[in-house]
């Protein structure tokens, strides 16, 4: 199954507010991509423009924001109506970059996940090149082809879970459950490995690719107790992946 989030786009624009998603994933990537002043950005799986109204917010000269669900998009430019950031929102295909000018960043949270086989992820990956300027950075976080996920803890004291159904292989389904106030929300994404992401950044013309793991904000640290993120850091469900074309 691939996950429809048109019916459950406020579910999860309100599950971004989890502390892990805030002290561990928006901290994270953001210090990845360092100051995005001056700058032109695609947010590529943008959903309802959270971190495309970041990066605006921290001096980007053009963000447009793209994705595959009508409702995130409809969520994004709702809020660019509330508070005009002069953020473009399309609905689109990371897969069709056609028609899109060339930008010095493509920032993409949870998109090659939900390739379900290599030529799903290569066709993302080419995608994305073709949005970037020669020496343009791409700058990604999802869940992490480095982690087993049918062996994984449980990360229920963070308010999700992740379980694997059938054989930890190629493909393998990944199910998120993040725990709301109103009930779980379900998202399904899928295992490609590490080198099988490194062999499609190549193939679509990436000269560079460096992995990183996932940092823990200041506040994060301060604001919980000795140890409370221990089992996060030590087995992360997620990774961050940077690539130069």
């Amino acid at each position: 199954m691939t996950t429809d989030y048109d019916p459950i786009a406020e579910q999860y624009q309100r599950s971004k507010q989890q502390p892990w998603r805030i002290h561990i994933e928006a901290y994270s990537l953001m210090e990845l991509i360092g100051d995005p002043t001056e700058l032109s950005v695609i947010d590529m799986a943008c959903g309802e423009g959270f971190y495309s109204r970041m990066l605006k917010q921290k001096g980007a000269a053009k963000v447009t924001g793209i994705d595959l669900s009508a409702e995130m998009v409809n969520l994004a430019r709702q809020q660019e109506t509330e508070n005009n950031l002069g953020i473009e929102y399309i609905q689109g295909d990371a897969r069709d970059s056609a028609g899109l000018n060339p930008c010095d960043l493509v920032v993409a949270a949870y998109l090659l996940n939900y390739a379900r086989d290599r030529e799903e992820l290569q066709a993302m990956c080419t995608g994305i090149a073709r949005c970037l300027k020669p020496g343009g950075r791409f700058v990604t976080i999802n869940s992490s082809p480095l982690l087993n996920f049918a062996t994984a803890p449980s990360y229920r004291k963070y308010d999700f879970e992740t379980q694997v159904t059938g054989i930890w292989e190629e493909g393998a389904p990944i199910t998120w459950i993040f725990y709301l106030e109103d009930g779980p929300l379900l998202i399904e994404n899928y295992y490609l490995s590490a080198h099988t992401h490194e062999q499609e950044f190549r193939s679509a013309g990436f000269r560079r690719v460096n992995w990183h793991v996932p940092r823990l904000s200041p506040t994060g640290l301060a604001e919980y107790e000795d140890g409370f993120w221990s089992r996060f850091m030590e087995q992360p469900p997620v990774a961050l992946i940077e690539c130069i074309r």
